[in-house]
């Protein structure tokens, strides 16, 4: 496979008069886990489904996996596996069945079917509620098999949008994991997610959408690092957050949160600095006026 598993060069799209996509280049490299951020209304979602040739672009060139996604859909749909927002499994059959059914629709015998459903039922640590109907199962639990159909076909690329939404702190770190296992044996994994920390954690590259234009991209170090210095903080004794006061990182900015804390009329406070977050590039770098979604 090509080193760069997504280029994408002047994609634009709109939804009647309303501009989602506006000349948007990127660049994804095979095996890398890419973190896609914005406000809603940003286009994360729209460029997902415009990568997974369900949505056609206004203008622009697209190639996944080597292909054009208006010329060749069909091969880029055998290049890709896409995760939405929410379950997609057949609620009537059990976990085993769902998996043995895509992948019978992949083109494999009963036989590799079956065989490559117990792998990823274990995987997916889903093996005790393998012969259970969907509809009885936990949300985190459906959003585990979920990913287990995604991953049958063993597709070089993924797309996963907001994987975990609505799961727990423990399914979260979980799917973390696994994310993390599929980089490592080679996969490219774009995802888009509404947690900054998820990014911070997962991702090699993170890219910050906003209002249909990438304003920021690089590893989330780079991109803490380019915020600037630490953060003050100002906490009552109970660590409620009062103030946040943003600096360079030199001393002299530092001196002036600490004059400009000195005039506020503070008791029984605690002083703190800490580096910057993915938070904090978020909110530097996207606007106040927000889009519908």
């Amino acid at each position: 496979m090509s080193p760069i598993a997504i280029e994408v060069q002047g994609l634009s799209h709109a939804f009647g008069s309303v501009s989602v996509l506006d000349e948007l280049d990127l660049q994804v490299e095979t095996g890398t886990v890419v973190a896609l951020l914005g406000p809603n209304g940003a286009g994360k979602t729209t460029l997902v489904r415009i990568l997974a040739t369900l949505l056609t672009a206004d203008t622009g060139t697209v190639r996944v996996a080597g292909h054009d996604v208006s010329r060749h859909a069909d091969r880029v749909r055998r290049s890709i596996s896409l995760t939405g927002q929410y379950a997609a499994v057949d609620e009537k059959l059990t976990g085993q069945e769902n998996l043995v059914m895509i992948g019978r629709l992949l083109g494999m015998t009963r036989g590799e079917a079956r065989a490559r459903a117990t792998v990823l039922l274990e995987r997916f640590a889903l093996t005790e509620t393998a012969q259970r109907r969907v509809s009885t199962l936990s949300g985190g639990t459906r959003r585990r098999l979920d990913l287990a159909v995604s991953l049958i076909g063993r597709a070089p690329i993924v797309f996963l949008d907001e994987p975990t939404t609505g799961l727990d702190t423990r399914s979260r770190q979980w799917l973390w994991e696994e994310i993390r296992a599929l980089a490592a044996d080679g996969t490219t994994v774009l995802l888009t997610t509404q947690y900054l920390d998820e990014a911070d954690h997962l991702a090699d590259r993170v890219i910050v959408l906003d209002q249909g234009r990438i304003v920021a991209s690089g590893s989330p170090a780079e991109m803490k690092a380019a915020v600037g210095g630490g953060v003050i903080e100002v906490r009552t004794a109970d660590d409620e957050l009062l103030r946040e006061i943003s600096t360079d990182g030199s001393a002299a900015a530092l001196r002036d949160a600490l004059d400009s804390i000195a005039g506020d009329t503070l008791t029984d406070v605690r002083i703190g600095i800490r580096m910057p977050t993915l938070d904090d590039v978020f909110l530097s770098v996207t606007s106040t006026e927000r889009k519908a979604s």
